[in-house]
């Protein structure tokens, strides 16, 4: 059986994952760091099987390929596979799920702390030589504010969202979760627009779909109190990068920390980079990529091979 991974480089630096569960799988698997636009056609030419991440799969290469069987993702998401040719040429497509769920919500834990104690601007006031001026113990310079006491809005209800709530609760906050966008209402959950003036944080864990482009734009992050902090962990595009460096800038908002833009890498001059803006912390799409979190992925897409080889429908969304 013929198969290639494509991306290998987006899961794996350094061989630092064991791929030996993909290899007794798959023994013949091709294995490329990264695989550039143009040379897709040429690597999955007469391919049975293709792992892939973030490399786009369209129409034209599937049916250009009819000994293609199984597309496998490293990935939930799967806008990147042409989902509808996948199926009317009745080629297999799997994704792999809460793979990084441990690793997504410290991320989420650690940013909104390092918002909340100010950690990054006592460092820096600190390696200024700012402590060794002061005339007493300790420097008062930020305020700091407890999470006791305060609300989290979820948005997007589901494993991950679950996951942040429950150490939410153990800081001793109040959870409130928005209804879905363009759903009818749901019990024990609020519309966004209800929600919004309620929060000290917002965290957003939902897929990006036309209903969720665009989630939080300049309304919604006027209705946020002036000291809430926003984070995204889930797709950039659910955030109007410009709306929000504008509200930063203002001072609209308390803060905000984004570990995804709505293009990556980036192009130069993206709203969110520019280096003015304070009370952001910008990370490169890395919450999901703790070393246990990936391994996982990798184990996951070699489990979701093994039960397709063995006629199953295991991570199958085609």
């Amino acid at each position: 059986m013929r198969a290639v991974f494509l991306d290998f480089a987006t899961v794996s630096t350094g061989d630092d994952l064991d791929a030996t569960g993909l290899r007794a799988v798959l023994p013949a698997l091709e294995i490329h760091a990264h695989t550039p636009d143009g040379l897709v056609d040429e690597r999955i030419r007469d391919a049975e099987v293709v792992l892939i991440n973030k490399v786009e799969i369209n129409r034209r290469r599937i049916e250009a390929n009819p000994r293609l069987r199984l597309i496998a993702l490293t990935a939930t998401g799967t806008n990147n596979v042409d989902l509808d040719a996948a199926r009317e040429r009745g080629v297999a497509v799997c994704n792999i799920r809460d793979y990084c769920t441990p690793s997504v919500v410290q991320h989420v834990w650690a940013v909104l702390l390092a918002l909340t104690h100010h950690l990054r601007e006592y460092d820096r006031a600190l390696k200024a030589g700012a402590w060794e001026r002061e005339d007493q113990f300790t420097m008062l310079h930020y305020p700091l504010r407890e999470l006791a006491g305060r609300t989290l809005g979820v948005v997007g209800w589901g494993t991950l969202g679950r996951a942040v709530a429950r150490i939410a609760e153990a800081f001793g906050m109040r959870v409130l979760v928005a209804n879905r966008a363009g759903a009818p209402p749901e019990a024990g959950r609020v519309p966004l627009g209800e929600l919004l003036p309620q929060v000290d944080v917002l965290t957003l864990h939902c897929p990006i779909t036309p209903a969720t482009r665009h989630l939080i734009g300049s309304a919604e992050l006027a209705l946020l109190k002036p000291d809430a902090v926003l984070i995204n962990t889930a797709r950039g595009a659910l955030v109007d990068a410009g709306a929000l460096a504008a509200a930063l800038r203002a001072r609209r908002i308390g803060g905000a920390a984004i570990d995804v833009l709505d293009g990556e890498p980036p192009v130069p001059g993206h709203p969110l980079l520019a280096p003015d803006l304070e009370r952001l912390i910008v990370t490169p799409h890395t919450a999901w990529a703790a070393l246990e979190s990936r391994q996982r992925a990798l184990d996951e897409l070699a489990a979701n091979v093994r039960d397709f080889q063995a006629g199953g429908r295991r991570g199958r969304v085609v």
